[in-house]
């Protein structure tokens, strides 16, 4: 099963970049493998994946323990203050950074830890009540308080679009975050601490049109690995 979503997932994404005149070289793809056992992980590692996606700190450091292989863990989902700790050295991509209280301590950690952090900062592009991030009108202000930090390296945005039947009525939100990504990569070109090269946005329903707008990653759970069971 796992071939076979992974072969169609990769043909979508190259039909993608065609249909936008993108290399699909550009495009990360990040197997979304919360609540998925080891073995499914490992399965997708023998077919060449190597960008893995988790939600939990715990999660997250558990499977880091049973898989030996050299991966790129992403934490996706919201990080409390108190687990960043357990993360810091071991994490390749932070994607949800949505405070300057998380930055400071991230920032935190990482000096403890003598490592540079890489973060994105995670904008609520919708407005959604019932979604973390910042809103599009306070990253400039949030990047601007960043840069005074020392060991985080701010790599892009992230943003998780509403949850719709049909992909086409989040490409305004994708093309929106396109536009605010160009913005802050303007505006931030002579900053070290501030690269803007990532844009992490696009999921299982929607990701073609995320990387027809102009996506650099995208995060992609159920259509690899199929259902999540949450009860596990």
């Amino acid at each position: 099963m796992i071939k076979e979503n992974l072969k169609q997932v990769e043909d979508n994404i190259v039909a993608a970049c065609q249909r936008a005149g993108r290399d699909p070289r550009e495009v990360t793809l990040i197997a979304v493998s919360k609540t998925k056992p080891v073995s499914m992980i490992e399965e997708a590692i023998d077919y060449g994946i190597k960008d893995f996606g988790e939600n939990k700190v715990q999660e997250m450091c558990d499977k880091i323990e049973k898989i030996p292989n050299k991966l790129n863990w992403h934490l996706i989902g919201h990080l409390q203050r108190n687990k960043v700790k357990y993360i810091i050295d071991k994490v390749y991509l932070i994607h949800s950074v949505d405070s300057l209280r998380l930055a400071q301590q991230i920032d935190h950690e990482a000096k403890k830890k003598n490592v540079i952090s890489n973060i994105l900062i995670e904008v609520n592009i919708a407005g959604e009540e019932s979604k973390f991030g910042v809103s599009k009108e306070q990253v400039e202000v949030l990047l601007e308080e960043i840069k005074k930090l020392t060991n985080i390296h701010v790599k892009g945005l992230m943003t998780i679009a509403p949850f719709v039947e049909d992909a086409e009525e989040n490409r305004v939100y994708f093309k929106e975050m396109y536009k605010l990504f160009v913005d802050m990569r303007q505006k931030n070109a002579d900053n070290n601490n501030i690269e803007m090269e990532v844009l992490s946005m696009g999921m299982t329903g929607d990701y073609q049109v995320a990387i027809e707008e102009g996506a650099t990653m995208v995060r992609v759970g159920t259509g690899i690995f199929g259902a999540r069971n949450y009860n596990i």
